[in-house]
């Protein structure tokens, strides 16, 4: 009795799997055979009203960006427009004002310029700084390096004229011997 209560879950179930397998080929979804054509019939409405309220959110949003875009240039317009409009009125207010702001404009400008400039210029004098201290630091380096090397020839020549004497001395006792 346990056998055939095991063996009648498993072709409900090899049923039940054969339902859910879905094949997705050629970029349309088929189903297996056991489903009928009115479920195919179903899916494919399902999936093609899917699609079309994918198009109209996509339609939709490109109409938002669209308006966003344009409320976008029309407020930068009427930034430009308001500030042109306020430079006429501090100009009608006092004609030195204008100048003296337009003078002030420059010189902040100008300060900008200035600021990086000075950064790179400070930047400069201490690579220069650097560069001279390893520089001087090198020559004393190599002058002390001549020092030893002068203190060395002199010792060469010492010991040179040393061997020669004693070569002298080898060659009159070869000599006195013969």
């Amino acid at each position: 009795m346990m056998q055939t209560e095991q063996a009648q879950p498993q072709p409900q179930q090899q049923q039940q799997q054969q339902q859910l397998v879905v094949q997705n080929s050629a970029g349309s979804l088929s189903f297996n055979s056991n489903l009928s054509k009115e479920d195919e019939e179903m899916s494919r409405s399902a999936l093609s009203t899917f699609r079309a309220k994918e198009e109209e959110i996509e339609r939709k949003k490109m109409e938002v960006r669209e308006k966003v875009q344009a409320q976008l240039g029309r407020v930068e317009e009427e930034t430009k427009r308001l500030a042109t409009i306020r430079e006429e009125l501090e100009g009608l207010a006092d004609p030195m004002r204008k100048e003296v702001s337009q003078v002030r404009k420059k010189i902040d400008s100008i300060n900008k310029e200035l600021k990086p400039l000075g950064h790179t210029c400070q930047k400069k004098e201490k690579e220069y700084r650097d560069a001279l201290e390893a520089f001087n630091e090198k020559n004393r380096e190599k002058v002390q390096l001549i020092t030893k090397l002068m203190e060395l020839m002199q010792l060469v020549s010492e010991s040179e004229k040393l061997r020669m004497k004693k070569l002298e001395e080898l060659s009159k006792n070869v000599d006195s011997l013969q």
